[in-house]
């Protein structure tokens, strides 16, 4: 009883502590668009993915994620993939975006390395030549297998987060790592609570994403309540904190110009 209370504590804690640090990196890096409404905050390029014509004969595949809009921006984190094979001269990029009715898989509406709504993204993922190449296929049938294309919900999910998940899992070679603060990475249906992770390798046992633990190639040791994401990753080592994502470069809110 007494070792509950105590890890009861300390959750609560590192809880608390990581919202707090969240919360004041995402103040004090907020961008000025924001007050003029989402229409009017920063959407051109991070100028992160290469020109694509400068590097037409190379294959490219990317991962990014920046902090969502507005006060969830110091929670959450929307992610999205970018691709594209040699000898093209322009990138795909397919998220899943939660306004607009019908299929909330989009396929190039927003710039492949854009700000979001305000916020810079950060480059998760990337590999290039024969390696991407080999995977985009691979890519593609993993979005069109995507089982909630119609579906989405901010908490637990399915959302964003749970629509790269569903690739990663489903192309192992891209060696996806999302961050803690992915909310919805971990979503999985309730007939199907055992499965692999994210990343493509490992274990993960989740209920709906409101509990579990991984223990991925990527990911490390995570625990899951609530949705809130708590772990070690041994690589590179660090903490993997609810709300912040993490300690050092884990932390999108950071990166808001």
């Amino acid at each position: 009883m007494l070792s509950l209370k105590v890890f009861s504590l300390f959750f609560v804690a590192v809880l608390l502590l990581s919202l707090g640090a969240s919360i004041a990196q995402a103040t004090r890096h907020s961008d000025n668009n924001e007050k003029g409404g989402w229409w009017s905050a920063r959407r051109d390029s991070a100028g992160i993915a290469p020109d694509p014509r400068a590097i037409a004969n190379l294959a490219i595949v990317q991962v990014y994620a920046a902090p969502t809009y507005g006060w969830k921006g110091a929670v959450a984190v929307h992610p999205w993939i970018i691709f594209k094979r040699a000898g093209e001269s322009r990138y795909n990029r397919y998220e899943v975006i939660s306004w607009g009715s019908g299929d909330k898989v989009r396929r190039n509406t927003n710039i492949p390395d854009g700000y979001w709504y305000g916020a810079k993204p950060r480059l998760l993922v990337e590999h290039r030549g024969p390696a991407a190449e080999a995977m985009i296929p691979q890519i593609e049938a993993a979005i069109k297998s995507y089982p909630w294309p119609t579906t989405y919900y901010a908490w637990p999910g399915p959302n964003s987060n749970t629509f790269l998940a569903h690739i990663g899992r489903e192309v192992p070679a891209l060696k996806l790592d999302l961050p803690a603060n992915a909310l919805g990475k971990d979503y999985r249906p309730l007939w199907r609570p055992i499965g692999l992770p994210p990343s493509g390798r490992g274990l993960q046992v989740s209920i709906l994403g409101v509990a579990g633990v991984t223990l991925g190639a990527e990911e490390g040791f995570e625990v899951n309540l609530l949705g809130l994401n708590m772990g070690l990753d041994f690589t590179p080592f660090r903490l993997r904190l609810p709300f912040i994502g993490g300690l050092g470069h884990d932390n999108l809110q950071q990166d808001k110009p």
